[in-house]
Parts: structure tokens; sequence; C-alpha cells
């Protein structure tokens, strides 16, 4: 579900490997172009490749599927599922692998809560035209069950991609491994975001480190009053050769203001704020990001 950045590596990563995979995408546009020309993705080293693939617009073409992943943006999650409804059938895993904190709730209003799946993906993209996207980061990919620790439907995702080539592997309870990567998304793209620098200009200035560190810490400070496991010490330093190994690239919030779109920051910072809150944790530099980001996206009508 969704043929963007992340949508179309893991699209084409599983069809080449014997998947049967089909795109949805409310896009015709990109739709015919994908089923034209299929995916083009471009390496970090810049070499490419080609993979055909197929694509459609309405779910009803396609029917009850084994496994529907949604890699939509968290606004887009709600009407994502009301439109794969006829994808899910009683054995459908439904799996997010998108950023933030939340996007399962919003599954789990459209179906059961017993098979869905949720995690976090360390793959990173980023569209450069239309049927066209770089693979700029390969990480792994965890996933475990949202409700519960029967782990049938978390293992036949990580086997398919597994399968595929791409790193994958069960995390039971996975919410720990969520806000990991909600850490690292908060820490490393708002304040880029706002001032349009690569991943490593924020650890090259002193200013801009020491505020990638803080935000990381506040929301490092929360996950730990929710009853995770989760150091500071090893988040912060993380973050810091993450954004060191990632060099010129842009993230994905960086991507959505340099185009004028609207960002995912509700549910990243948003989440940590939110949570901050209700359980008494100061997280003012979390909080003033929100306030910038969503002026900015007020500001120019995008909510």
């Amino acid at each position: 579900m969704g043929a963007g950045a992340m949508g179309s590596i893991f699209g084409a990563t599983t069809s080449e490997a014997g998947h049967e995979t089909v795109l949805l995408d409310v896009d015709r546009g990109l739709v015919e172009k994908l089923n034209a020309d299929g995916v083009r993705i471009v390496a970090r080293d810049g070499g490419e490749r080609r993979v055909a693939v197929k694509a459609t617009t309405e779910a009803s073409s396609v029917g009850a599927v084994d496994i529907v992943v949604f890699c939509v943006k968290c606004y887009h999650t709600a009407s994502a599922a009301a439109a794969a409804l006829e994808l899910v059938g009683p054995e459908t895993v439904v799996v997010s692998l998108q950023n933030g904190w939340g996007n399962g709730e919003v599954l789990a209003a459209h179906y059961r809560a017993e098979q869905l799946v949720v995690g976090v993906t360390y793959n990173s993209g980023t569209v450069l035209e239309l049927g066209k996207v770089g693979h700029l980061g390969v990480g792994p990919t965890l996933v475990g069950p949202y409700q519960g620790e029967a782990a049938e439907g978390a293992e036949r995702v990580a086997a398919m991609l597994s399968e595929s080539g791409l790193a994958a592997e069960v995390a039971i309870p996975v919410r720990p491994e969520i806000w990991r990567k909600l850490i690292v998304n908060a820490a490393a793209l708002p304040a880029a975001a706002l001032i349009n620098a690569t991943a490593v200009e924020m650890v090259e200035h002193d200013g801009l480190r020491a505020l990638v560190d803080e935000t990381a810490r506040e929301a490092v400070r929360v996950a730990q009053a929710l009853g995770y496991e989760i150091e500071e010490d090893e988040r912060a330093e993380y973050i810091r050769g993450l954004l060191e190994r990632a060099g010129a690239t842009r993230g994905s919030m960086v991507q959505d203001i340099a185009a004028g779109r609207r960002t995912e920051i509700e549910v990243i910072n948003g989440a940590v704020v939110r949570a901050g809150d209700e359980l008494g944790v100061p997280v003012p530099v979390n909080r003033a990001l929100v306030a910038l980001v969503a002026g900015w996206e007020s500001v120019r009508g995008l909510v």
C-alpha cells in the first residue's frame, strides 16, 4: 500500500525474489508509469536497476492476499486502510512499517488486532522522479505482533523480506523497537528539515549536534517512563554515527518541507510530547520542534 520510495523499494525487491507482488497507489499517473516501465531503483553507489512490477489503483482488481504492507504517510493510514479492505481476508497479515507512533492503532480500527504486525525499517529511500527511487540507506527491518506474543504473522513477514535479500527479524515485544526508531527520527529529522540540512551537517556544527543530542535524550526519558529499556547514551551515540554515515543524504521530513508537503511531525516528535505530558516528563526541545514544524504547515495551509 503506497508506491512511494519505500513501497517501491520493498515491492520491487520482493517481486525480484519471485514473490507475486502488487503495488497499490492512488496516483493513476504513477501506476501507469510503473506498469509500463517498472520501478527504477538507484543504489547509494549510483548503480541502477529496473524491476518489472504490477501496479493498480483498485484493490478490487487484486482480491485477498497473503500480506499487505502499509508504506503510506501516517496521515493517509486511515484512508489507505479503508481502500485496502478487499485485500484483507481472514488469513491476511496486515503490516505497518511506517514512521512514527500510532499507525497500528489506526489499522486496528479497520482490521482484527490479531492479524496486525507492526515494526520499523532502517532502510531509507527517496523519490527521484516518477517511477524512479533512490535506495540510499540499507538496514534491518524489525517486526512483531501488534497484540500479544503470537509470532506467526511476524515470522511470515520476516521470512518474505529475508528471502528477498532484505535483512529482517522478529522482535517481541516490538514496541521498544518502534520507540528506538522514533527517537532516531525525532532527533534527526525536524531540525534538519527546518534548515534544509543534510544528515552529516547536523553533526558537523556544535550547536546542531547538541540540539540533536538533547532531542534524543528527552525522547529516551519518555520511553523509559513508558517502561522501555532504552539507554540515553546508546541512542545518542547511535544517532550521531548514523548521521555521519548518511553523509549528504536528506531525511524524509527534509524532503517533505523542501517540496512543500505536509510532514509526519505529529506522530514523531508530537508522540514524544503527548506521552511526556501524560507521564510528567519535560520535553521542551521536542515541544519547540513540533511548534515550529506544525506552525510551518499551518502557515502554508497544509493542515
